[in-house]
């Protein structure tokens, strides 16, 4: 055990945060156990399990599911041009991402494995139940020690996946995944981003605009961490550029806008637009509040509306 505590701690030095998520991920493949992992995107799942595979000395196969890839694209296939000279031979076979992991020994990622063909599915259940695949014309393939499937599914997007079968989650271990505290989310940026030089208050009021994405009623689904980054990235060369800094109230808006607008996906018959909304929060997080009663004021900070966005959210 002492062994394993160690191997945690290691991940640990390369992920942020991901105490309690480390140790189940890391005790379940240590128990030879499939696992998968459920959770929005930009969550970390590929890092934390990258990270896992480094430690445990295991290759990562990296597979991403959506409507094409067939069992052929997962398994492999035979060279068409060398089975007309040198026939069905082994040699003639090229692996494909499944079969490379189980010769391997390797770590079998698959995300969004919601997303797949239910026959493509159905081979990866056949792998996870008998630890070997038949291939035609090319015989057994059996999978080496250390071989395990992890896969990813977002369970808040239903545009373009299936219900995952019952016989999926006997094979597998489960563990949610949610979003990080803003504190691991600031840290994230900052791991990021080492050489952007800006101010802690002003990155954490990014990350809280990012955050308040999730729950604002007009949306759909908010952004990740990675908003916050972009966020952070783009404002640090916006300023070079305009030589202000790069929490100037127009600027980092600017960049908000640029950064965030494509992420957020509105509930159906919102009538606003995504800019909209970020130009709100942003509002929000970063104008200072009027003081007085208000009457003859001009907003003080608030920040200037450009041309992406609305001055008034409704």
């Amino acid at each position: 055990m002492s062994e394993l505590s160690g191997l945690v701690q290691r991940v640990l030095g390369r992920v942020v945060g991901r105490v309690r998520e480390v140790e189940l991920v890391v005790a379940a493949l240590a128990a030879d156990r499939h696992v998968l992992l459920e959770g929005p995107p930009g969550t970390g799942k590929s890092t934390l399990l990258r990270a896992v595979a480094h430690e445990l000395g295991l290759g990562f196969e990296f597979v991403e599911g959506n409507a094409e890839l067939t069992p052929a694209r997962l398994v492999g296939h035979f060279d068409p041009a060398r089975v007309l000279t040198d026939g069905y031979d082994p040699e003639v076979f090229v692996d494909g991402p499944l079969v490379t992991a189980m010769r391997d020994g390797s770590l079998l990622y698959v995300e969004e494995i919601n997303r797949i063909p239910e026959e493509t599915l159905n081979v990866l259940i056949t792998v996870m139940s008998e630890r070997e695949l038949h291939v035609p014309r090319l015989g057994r393939v059996p999978a080496a020690p250390g071989f395990r499937l992890v896969a990813a599914m977002n369970p808040f997007d239903a545009i373009g996946t299936a219900r995952i079968s019952s016989a999926v989650y006997d094979r597998v271990c489960r563990l949610s995944v949610d979003y990080q505290d803003a504190g691991d989310e600031a840290s994230i940026v900052r791991r990021e981003l080492p050489e952007a030089p800006v101010a802690d208050p002003w990155l954490a009021g990014v990350v809280e605009v990012v955050r308040r994405t999730r729950t604002h009623p007009d949306v759909r689904i908010g952004s990740s961490v990675r908003g916050a980054i972009d966020t952070t990235a783009v404002a640090n060369t916006l300023s070079g550029l305009r030589g202000v800094p790069a929490d100037d109230p127009g600027l980092g808006l600017d960049a908000a806008l640029v950064a965030l607008s494509g992420r957020l996906r509105l509930r159906e018959g919102c009538n606003r637009r995504p800019e909209d909304i970020v130009t709100e929060l942003w509002q929000e997080v970063f104008a200072p509040p009027d003081r007085g009663d208000g009457e003859g004021g001009d907003g003080g900070g608030k920040a200037p509306t450009p041309a992406g966005g609305t001055s008034d959210p409704t």
